[in-house]
């Protein structure tokens, strides 16, 4: 053993590995050894933030505002210069366990992660210097790198939400301008919709496989295991939700506007049930957290806090000609139509012949062909609610419009 008198560490919230957490601890203090456990992962403790009766928040907003009125966690201190070795059993050598797979799936990581604290530090310096002062309109740019790019590190601790908190603090005292001012401001609120989502999760511990809202419990989703297979392989036919699909496989990362469209062409246009996202998302992202996954597929399903009505559906050709329009993200992740021009990149079955000839595409064969029709499957979809409703009883307020939801986090 290692002497040890005391074993300390850094809380994690998932529902399983607090009900590990607890094992362990009572196994030590059984020992004689001292526990101590510390919040390093949230701004807030989930517990810490409560509406006026003392219940859980299910809406961001009054969430958020509760969050900002409190005193912020203080300045965090300098670490120490040096730690002293403790003395530890013989081990085997890291490249001794065998950890990595005999197939190298995962090169197209490098491109997009440096892991450890110094990549994280220099992530974040990135975004600060490039990327923060547009970040109210460019964290929605398919065609750019106007996001933080740091969910993977905040996951695996390698920086803390506090520690990026003081970061952007500085910018607002050393760089008073007003749109850097709503750029820091804006992406506080990402951070505050990351403590939602650990909020959530601690007060309703079901909801990684059971809908917030339990009236979502008897809604009639579909089956289409051929139409799923072609939503998880990039190979719908609708330009923009396979991109992303193909961002995510080839590098573990998808943007968030594409995760928002993808997401809703999956529970929407294909019907189907939001834990086959949850699933995949949590087995291909390399920044799958239990808390944030959750909130946000129930979010785009409309069965989750604060979500997004079931009868608002993104249609993922105007996403894309809103936040791609020169095609740039669907030629690097589609190849097949990047010939094409600009107005049909994200409608190519709307290409004349001619112009099929020359972008040397033929439907069906280089690229599949939709799996379904965007407009026939969104009024499909409005049905299916509708009917639902009349059985259910459902609550939702606003009728069904032509509407289609431009938000997210």
């Amino acid at each position: 053993g290692t002497g040890a008198r005391a074993v300390y560490w850094n809380r994690r919230y998932e529902p399983a590995v607090q009900a590990r957490d607890k094992t362990i601890e009572a196994a030590l203090v059984d020992q004689g050894i001292e526990v101590r456990s510390f919040n390093a992962a949230l701004l807030f403790e989930p517990w810490e933030v409560k509406r006026g009766n003392g219940g859980p928040y299910r809406v961001f907003t009054p969430y958020s505002k509760t969050c900002l009125a409190r005193d912020m966690p203080p300045p965090m201190q300098a670490p120490p210069g040096r730690l002293p070795a403790i003395r530890g059993p013989a081990s085997l050598a890291l490249e001794e366990l065998g950890l990595l797979p005999s197939r190298p799936w995962y090169r197209g990581f490098a491109s997009t992660w440096s892991p450890g604290e110094n990549g994280a530090w220099r992530q974040l310096e990135r975004f600060i210097d490039t990327a923060l002062g547009d970040y109210p309109a460019g964290r929605d740019r398919l065609d750019s790198s106007g996001t933080s790019r740091l969910s993977a590190h905040l996951h695996f601790g390698e920086v803390g939400p506090r520690q990026i908190w003081q970061a952007l603090e500085q910018v607002r005292l050393h760089d008073p301008q007003a749109g850097r001012l709503a750029a820091v401001e804006a992406f506080q609120r990402q951070l505050l919709w990351r403590e939602f989502a650990h909020h959530l999760l601690h007060y309703f511990p079901a909801t990684p496989e059971e809908p917030l809202h339990a009236r979502y419990q008897e809604f009639p989703w579909r089956e289409d295991p051929d139409g799923l297979n072609a939503w998880q392989s990039g190979r719908t036919g609708i330009p923009l939700v396979d991109a992303g699909m193909r961002e995510l496989w080839a590098t573990g990362f998808m943007h968030n506007r594409a995760r928002m469209v993808a997401a809703s062409f999956l529970t929407k246009n294909l019907g189907l049930h939001w834990l086959h996202g949850a699933r995949w998302f949590w087995d291909t992202l390399v920044d799958a957290d239990l808390a944030n996954n959750t909130l946000g597929w129930q979010w785009a399903a409309g069965c989750g806090a604060d979500a997004a009505p079931y009868f608002r559906i993104f249609n993922p050709v105007r996403q894309g000609e809103r936040f791609d329009p020169e095609g740039a993200y669907v030629r690097r992740w589609v190849p097949e139509l990047a010939r094409l021009p600009n107005r049909y990149i994200h409608r190519p079955w709307d290409t004349p012949p001619g112009l099929l000839v020359n972008a040397r595409l033929v439907p069906g064969n280089d690229y599949p062909l939709p799996v379904v029709d965007l407009d026939t499957s969104r009024k499909q979809a409005l049905e299916r609610y509708a009917d639902w409703k009349r059985r259910a009883g459902s609550p939702d307020r606003q009728p069904p419009g032509r509407q289609e939801t431009g938000g997210g986090r």
